[in-house]
This record gives structure tokens, sequence and C-alpha cells, in this order.
């Protein structure tokens, strides 16, 4: 399912008087919310569905797939998802 895809989705379930710019509000909305959740509390857990997570990397040795010359790469954050048992459950 790509976003568009989802917007149809949302609006298929607020109904008949809901107009495809008023899902793909609320889906912009709900995604801006979480970003900025993660943003700021570095975590944002919604019940039955799972918990976005900031992750943090470490630094490390790697190499370079073209010439195969090791290569530092500098330690970097992360989203990381887990999804809850009743998600997961549900698959």
């Amino acid at each position: 399912m790509n976003k568009s895809e989802l917007v149809e989705a949302v609006q298929n379930s607020l109904g008949k008087d809901a107009t495809k710019r008023c899902a793909e509000d609320a889906l912009a909305a709900v995604l801006d919310s979480i970003a900025s959740g993660v943003r700021s509390d570095g975590k944002v857990q919604l019940i039955g569905f799972g918990t976005f997570e900031v992750k943090h990397r470490a630094a490390r040795m790697g190499r370079n797939p073209k010439t195969g010359e090791a290569m530092k790469i500098k330690a970097s954050k992360t989203v990381g998802f887990k999804c809850s048992s009743s998600l997961k459950g549900s698959l």
C-alpha cells in the first residue's frame, strides 16, 4: 500500500461525506505529529499498533564497496519501529 492508497482507505473509513482532501490532511497531521513526537521526545507509543523510537548507531569501520578500501562510518541516529503484539498477532 502506498500513500495514495492509504489516503483512499482513510477516506472510505471516514464515510461518504469525507473528501479526499480531508483524508489527505488527516493523514498528514498524523504523520507530522508522529515525526515531531519522535524528534522531541525520542519515542511515540501507539497502543495496539506499535512504537516509533530513535535508535543510535555507533561509529564503526566499513568498506567502500567500489574500491574495497576501509573507511570510518560516522555515528548516526535513525528511527526504529517495533510493532505491538496485537498487530503482530493479526498478521
